[in-house]
């Protein structure tokens, strides 16, 4: 390992650990100004934007069923966000992102225009993807990166039994169904098993977590911080690569 790439790493460290410092400070704060409490599960009815999803969820599962077509051209969650390593590192958790913390997979969208249209009518969509776990996959317990945001996912292919196809936040556990939506906060533990024989996809999105003032001016200029942080910048470098490779094998 060179001196030059030792020093990035530990650069890359430090600003993880500091990050984490001010996040935790930051999270007290946002349970506090949060008109939703400190929950596990969200209740989608709370939020009118999911209705549009529900009624449109067989349009976005026709066209996901498009992009399935190309299923081994589809990178793995680490593929494009490296830090997913610790909780993934098969070919098992396929990915096709549309938006990643606001920056937008323009060619990703063309192939998907009505998917993209009802995602960009959500009220703080920051990120969205098809969400693609193999049979069997399990991820291990693990939380998100910062409570700004809800985790938000829209059951589009379930496989029988669904209650077999499940996630637990917390101590709750809960099973997709097919044009339902399901939100929780992603910085509770949580844990997911496909213990089926077939492929479990959601949409996935994360969405800004609505917060009384002045938190919610605070929250946004964080999320606006995150965005610019090498993690997501990373990121948005391997999506842009994938991208083109989608490009070359749908040609």
């Amino acid at each position: 390992m060179t001196q030059h790439s030792t020093f990035q790493q530990k650069k890359h460290q430090f600003i993880k650990d500091v990050g984490f410092k001010i996040i935790q400070v930051l999270e007290r704060l946002i349970v506090r100004f949060s008109p939703h409490g400190d929950v596990r599960f969200f209740d989608p009815a709370a939020f009118p934007w999911t209705r549009e999803l529900e009624a449109n969820w067989t349009v976005i599962r026709d066209e996901l069923d498009r992009v399935l077509e190309h299923r081994e051209a589809l990178p793995n969650f680490q593929d494009i966000s490296e830090d997913q390593t610790a909780i993934t590192t098969d070919d098992n958790w396929k990915t096709y992102f549309l938006y990643g913390f606001g920056y937008k997979a323009e060619q990703n969208c063309a192939r998907c225009p009505e998917t993209t249209r009802l995602i960009e009518r959500v009220p703080g969509m920051k990120t969205a993807f098809f969400s693609i776990l193999a049979p069997g996959k399990h991820i291990p317990p693990h939380r998100g990166p910062y409570k700004g945001v809800m985790r938000y996912h829209l059951g589009l292919k379930v496989p029988e039994p669904a209650e077999r196809c499940r996630i637990r936040v917390g101590d709750e556990m809960r099973h997709w169904e097919e044009g339902r939506s399901l939100m929780f906060d992603d910085t509770h533990e949580h844990e997911v098993w496909n213990d089926t024989d077939g492929e479990r996809v959601v949409l996935f999105m994360d969405v800004v977590r609505p917060l009384d003032p002045p938190m919610n001016v605070v929250n946004e200029l964080i999320l606006q911080l995150i965005r610019l942080t090498p993690f997501v910048q990373n990121a948005k470098e391997n999506q842009e690569q994938w991208e083109r490779r989608m490009e070359q094998a749908v040609a």
